[in-house]
């Protein structure tokens, strides 16, 4: 299961940035990924790959395999860890922050961790500047639709689990229109868990394109853009306070620059 989930993984990671190269291209632009490996000194490592482009002003996919032991204070955080602080993990996590306000920035990512226990988690939800009901029912259509392919998933407390997660309290207001958050799938079946995996990610890799191409060319001006950074700016706070990828990465050990790829390259408040 390490080897196919990992191997999937690798995949994926090579699949969107081939998709968002070719973006850049059909725009005139030869912007591609820059690639950087790196190695965790307690096991594992991964690849950071970050585009910066016409029409993403920042895109990062990173791809992770990690492997050790949890600090005391962060096992108790975890399932499995009860006899052993022993754990393996690896995913992939996609973040984009478009050049235009007109496009919606993005997150997903996916993640198999294996403690004393194994379980797949993971999620994707879409930022935009301002909201836009066709863009939000068709991100939602795709991520609907890879959770009823699959009896393992539950659309509805997937998206229930997203709106609570991605939500700033201390603003009283969300992150973005939502998408879908899981969190320990388990199911028992191991393979039917890891095949809607692979499906959402899929289904990511052609709704977001999507979304960018019916938007990247609409005319916009400072006031846009001014909204655009301050959306931003939300981004980072959820980012830097809340997100639980952030912690456990740099509990663990992790490439401090890939673990801070999700932050976009400018923002105000």
């Amino acid at each position: 299961m390490k080897t196919q989930s990992k191997n999937w993984f690798r995949q994926l990671q090579g699949e969107l940035i081939a998709s968002y190269e070719a973006i850049e291209r059909a725009a005139g632009s030869d912007a591609r990924f820059e690639l950087q490996s790196w190695e965790r000194p307690g096991g594992g490592g991964g690849t950071m790959a970050v585009l910066r482009g016409q029409v993403f002003e920042k895109a990062g996919v990173n791809f992770s395999e990690v492997h050790g032991e949890f600090s005391e204070q962060f096992r108790t955080t975890l399932p499995g860890t009860e006899a052993s602080a022993g754990f393996w993990a690896s995913g992939v996590s996609v973040v984009v922050h478009p050049r235009s306000p007109q496009v919606p920035a993005v997150h997903f990512n996916t993640r198999h961790i294996i403690t004393g226990k194994s379980w797949f988690g993971g999620g994707a939800d879409l930022t935009p500047v301002v909201a836009d009901d066709d863009d939000t029912a068709l991100f939602h259509e795709a991520l609907k639709g890879a959770c009823d392919a699959h009896e393992v998933a539950d659309y509805a407390s997937y998206k229930e689990a997203c709106d609570r997660y991605f939500f700033l309290p201390h603003r009283q207001e969300a992150r973005g229109v939502g998408g879908i958050f899981f969190d320990a799938l388990n199911s028992g079946d191991k393979q039917a868990d890891f095949a809607f995996v692979q499906q959402l990610g899929r289904s990511f890799l052609d709704v977001y394109p999507r979304l960018v191409n019916a938007h990247a060319n609409e005319p916009y001006g400072e006031p846009q853009r001014a909204a655009q950074l301050r959306k931003r700016g939300r981004y980072v706070e959820f980012n830097l306070i809340h997100d639980r990828g952030t912690r456990f990465g740099l509990e663990t050990g992790g490439n401090t620059e890939a673990i801070l790829m999700s932050l976009p390259p400018l923002a105000s408040w």
